[in-house]
Parts: C-alpha cells; sequence; structure tokens
C-alpha cells in the first residue's frame, strides 16, 4: 500500500483555489446498512463497511474518519460503558477518585476492550478507500483522563488534586502514544484526536493539563506520511490559542461553540482550520436549506483564508438525515461555482 505524503497533503489543501469539505462523519452509515450503532461499534468488519459506504456517498470529502468513539480508550482502562442502538457509547461514573488509585491504575496493552476492533477496522477501510486518505479516530489526554475521574469533577481536580491529575496524564498519554502508533502500523494516514473536554478550561490550566502532553504525542506519532488532526470543540479554544498551536500539529479542528471567523485571523498559514456547522441543530435537526444556508454563510465568512477548509463542528448524528449531509457538499460546490 502505497503510502500518502501527508504534509504535502495539507500544503496542497492550502494550496487549492477550491476547497473540498472534511466532514467527521461516520455514524450516519447505520441508516444505510439497517444496524444499530451498538452492533456498528462491535464489529471491526461493520466499521470498515460503514466508513467505505460513507466515502462513496461522498466523493467530494478530502478525508476519511473513523467513527469517533470517545468511550473506546476509558473502556480500556476498565471504565463502564453504556450502549445504545441511537447513540454513541457513552462513559458513567469513575475509576479513579483519589491519588492512590492513579498511582495503582495499570495502563491497559493494545487490544483491551475493543481497542483492536477498531484497529482491525481501520486496517479493512484503508484497502477499501484509496481515494483519499483514511483517519483513526482517539481521544486526547486530557479528555480521557477526565472520564476516569469523572468529567465533572475533573476540573475541580485541577485545583485540588493537581499531582493526581499529572499521575493520569503521563500514564493516558503512554497509552494514547501506543494505540496511535498501532493505527499507524495498519496502515491509517493519520488520526482525529479529540480533546474536547480541554476545551473547557483556562488558557494557563489548559497548557498545562493539556497542551504539554498533546506536544509530547504529537512528537512521538506524527510524521511525514501520518499526520495528526487536533479536534476542540469547547468554548474556551480562543484564549487557548497559543498552546493549541503550538502543540506540533497542521491540521486544527473547531466545534460550533466559536465563530470561525474569530479563529481564522489566529491560525499561521502554513496551519490549516476546519469547521464548523452545528451537527446538531443544522445537519441532524436542521433541514436541508438550514445546512445550506450555514455552510454559505461559514464559506463567505472564512474562505478568504486560503488556510481554511469547511467542516461540521462536531462529530454528524448518527440518525442525521443524509440529504442534510448531501446539503452541506452540495451548497460548497455552489459557493465555488
Amino acid at each position: 500500500m502505497e503510502k500518502i505524503n501527508m504534509m504535502k497533503w495539507v500544503d496542497d489543501a492550502i494550496a487549492a483555489e477550491k476547497k473540498q469539505g472534511f466532514l467527521v462523519l461516520s455514524f450516519p452509515a447505520i441508516q444505510k446498512m439497517g444496524i444499530s450503532v451498538k452492533e456498528l461499534v462491535q464489529s471491526s468488519d461493520l466499521q470498515a463497511q460503514a466508513m467505505k459506504i460513507v466515502a462513496d456517498l461522498t466523493p467530494e470529502a478530502c478525508g476519511s474518519v473513523s467513527m469517533m468513539d470517545l468511550s473506546l480508550e476509558a473502556e480500556a482502562f476498565g471504565s463502564q460503558v453504556v450502549f445504545s442502538d441511537d447513540e454513541v457509547p457513552t462513559i458513567v461514573g469513575s475509576i479513579v477518585e483519589e491519588e492512590e488509585e492513579a498511582d495503582e491504575l495499570e495502563i491497559p496493552e493494545i487490544g483491551a476492550g475493543r481497542t483492536q476492533i477498531y484497529i482491525d477496522a481501520i486496517e479493512k477501510a484503508v484497502k477499501l478507500i484509496t481515494d483519499r486518505p483514511v483517519f483513526a479516530g482517539v481521544i486526547g489526554p486530557f479528555s480521557l483522563a477526565g472520564r476516569l475521574m469523572d468529567v465533572t469533577e475533573a476540573m475541580i481536580y485541577c485545583y485540588e488534586e493537581p499531582d493526581m491529575v499529572h499521575t493520569l496524564l503521563d500514564k493516558v498519554s503512554q497509552f494514547i502514544i501506543k494505540y496511535i502508533n498501532a493505527y499507524k502500523a495498519v496502515g491509517a494516514n493519520g488520526v482525529v484526536i479529540a480533546e474536547p473536554l480541554a476545551g473547557l478550561l483556562g488558557p494557563d490550566l489548559a497548557q498545562e493539563f493539556s497542551g504539554d502532553y498533546m506536544k509530547k504525542i504529537v512528537e512521538a506519532t506524527q510524521e511525514d506520511d501520518f499526520l495528526i488532526v487536533y479536534h476542540n470543540c469547547g468554548n474556551s479554544v480562543i484564549p487557548q490559542i497559543d498552546s493549541i498551536i503550538n502543540n506540533g500539529c497542521r491540521v486544527f479542528h473547531f466545534g460550533n461553540a466559536i465563530d470561525m471567523a474569530d479563529m481564522m485571523p489566529l491560525i499561521p498559514e502554513d496551519k490549516i482550520a476546519m469547521g464548523n456547522v452545528d451537527p446538531s441543530s443544522k445537519f441532524r435537526n436542521g433541514s436541508v436549506e438550514d445546512v445550506k444556508e450555514a455552510t454559505l454563510k461559514l464559506m463567505e465568512k472564512c474562505s478568504s483564508y486560503k488556510n481554511f477548509v469547511p467542516s461540521s463542528g462536531c462529530d454528524i448524528p448518527p440518525m442525521t438525515p443524509w440529504e442534510n449531509i448531501q446539503a452541506f457538499f452540495t451548497a460548497v460546490d455552489e459557493f465555488y461555482a
């Protein structure tokens, strides 16, 4: 299998006069397959088929992205997962509440929980999808630590138990590096690393509890033929931008909690920023006209920046109408026409 030079892919995307859309799009394939989310997240064959179906239905997309399942890595560490037929899996409860538990927590082997299913899915998908880069999905360090500690408590622990949080972050970062390298070994062209929980922190805390660890992860995994895409859909990403753009990534994906027009002037010209049509109110619950209008408005505000790529603000929900997804690509085409 021929490797893609992903740094050149970034340069080419910046140089292109007409941008291709990039959606974090996978779960809506269940509608075409007649299966549930619960079935999808437990089968590598179904996941690879789902990615192929999405790729075939969106020839205009510049990348293929696997399931954004942010329960996966926490489950490997021993957290409890709740599965559903039409919603993405979620973590309940916590497994680390004091420093002793953080010290004793074991770093799981790759393959624990459902991690091998997702690695196998990417290995199969890269054989099926050959016209664009294939990205695996991984959770970011603070977002994973937060799931192990309980998301609502994570912020408090940063103030009250910082040593415990750092112990956890060190362990989860080691695991994430191994996990990303497992995806690299089976042929992925990169990963989208989702760090939404860090988007709730102030700039100093974001640097200490996310940025420093992100940088280590990127340095240990990114290569010319393997790209790390940083995703953060929090509402504090603009105050955090110095930390974010210095984490070593060349592609950043932002959520609809911010205005992309405010973000674009802050992004260096050799790095891409993607975003951010609302996946819930527009894609999932809006009409075709709503999606087209939001996409065209976004393009009008941001397309003067060569390094802007239109996208969804986050993962597109499983039961999103397919005509709404197509409306996004239609709007991008119309804008350039």
